[in-house]
């Protein structure tokens, strides 16, 4: 039985000039390779032309360029996509598409399942199975750039305009593999996405937030959802080991943070838990020198929950009491609810592997 094929997507320029290396192939194969791959969204070696065919059929015997296997895929009745995706081990995790009138957004999954245990979260009741590789993680890009037909890479009005790492996971729990993932999404020789078109969402693994700003320098949203630690606590568990005060010194110091590039705050609105105006006040107070914008979240709900959304009415005051106080705070129009594609709806059917779940970082 000969030796299973590496999957080329996912790979650094490095690995990749590593791997054209023990073919005994010239350096130049590295770019030429990066171009077919991440330009032109080759699915497979004998489109790239530019290459002889005898290396063509080398390459094809030793590698692969496959994508994640679709295990389903719903459009909502407001034009928003879903893919659940089945990876090689059969585990399984979701990607979502959220179209605007020129442009969209795709939120990309870090882990199946999650690290933490958010209350509100439909992925928070789901284990953590395990972390995506990075080229898990950029294969659901390239699945949804086929889909969109969205290739090359240097088309003009791209549908797929920004990325969000806001799917299944806490990305700073597994830093390695979507670092890699966002340096390949940024390489102006290949996808090409701007720094400011992609945003890393945590619910606030405060040590890591040195190196995303440091190494990736991309937009930083955090799951706030509270103004003080006794509710946050609740809500998102992670506020015990990290809390408010800790996470706001985090966001202050976060580098590259200036009004062009504010953090995003984002809050999901509970009925009667975090939507009083005094709660209001209270988070203008609470980021005050911070450059910093709210995302106010209607709640989506889920089957079991026990939580309801605030009237729109309350939103609204909310929001209100946070525009007076300087702050620009919209009301997110939820997207995708119609087949379980919204904020905080994430959940796969993967199976929950103990021994998986036993490695995750607490």
């Amino acid at each position: 039985m000969g030796e299973e094929r590496v999957n080329l997507i996912g790979l650094s320029r490095e690995e990749l000039a590593a791997e054209m290396a023990r073919m005994g192939e010239k350096p130049f194969r590295t770019r030429q390779l990066w171009h077919w791959i991440y330009e032109r969204g080759a699915a497979d070696f004998a489109a790239m032309t530019t290459l002889a065919k005898e290396l063509r059929q080398r390459l094809a015997e030793r590698f692969t360029l496959a994508r994640p296997t679709v295990g389903s895929h719903q459009t909502s009745n407001d034009g928003a996509s879903k893919w659940l995706l089945e990876f090689a081990d059969g585990n399984e995790a979701e990607t979502v598409y959220i179209p605007e009138e020129d442009r969209g957004a795709l939120c990309v999954s870090s882990q199946v399942g999650c690290t933490l245990t958010c209350s509100f979260c439909h992925t928070g009741t789901q284990r953590l199975v395990r972390n995506l590789s990075a080229q898990e993680i950029v294969g659901q890009m390239m699945l949804a750039r086929d889909a969109y037909r969205e290739w090359p890479s240097s088309k003009e009005g791209r549908m797929i305009s920004n990325v969000v790492l806001m799917g299944m996971g806490e990305p700073l729990y597994n830093y390695d593999a979507v670092a890699q993932a966002v340096r390949i999404f940024m390489d102006g020789e290949g996808l090409a996405l701007s720094r400011r078109r992609i945003t890393l969402s945590t619910a606030g693994v405060v040590p890591m937030f040195p190196r995303v700003g440091e190494e990736l320098g991309v937009n930083l949203a955090v799951s706030l959802h509270a103004p003080d630690d006794a509710t946050r606590d609740v809500l998102v568990p992670l506020n015990r080991k990290y809390p408010i005060a800790q996470l706001m010194e985090a966001c202050r110091a976060y580098p590259g943070a200036k009004n062009a590039r504010r953090i995003t705050f984002e809050y999901a609105m509970l009925k009667g838990i975090n939507d009083k105006p005094a709660q209001a006040r209270a988070l203008a107070r609470l980021v005050e020198g911070i450059p910093a914008k709210f995302n106010l979240i209607p709640f989506n709900p889920w089957p079991g929950t026990a939580y309801a959304c605030s009237p729109p009415a309350v939103i609204r005051r909310f929001a209100g009491i946070l525009n007076d106080a300087g702050f620009s705070a919209p009301i997110r129009v939820p997207r995708g609810r119609d087949i379980m594609a919204a904020c905080g709806q994430l959940k796969s059917a993967s199976l929950r592997r103990r021994k998986s779940a036993q490695g995750a970082p607490s």
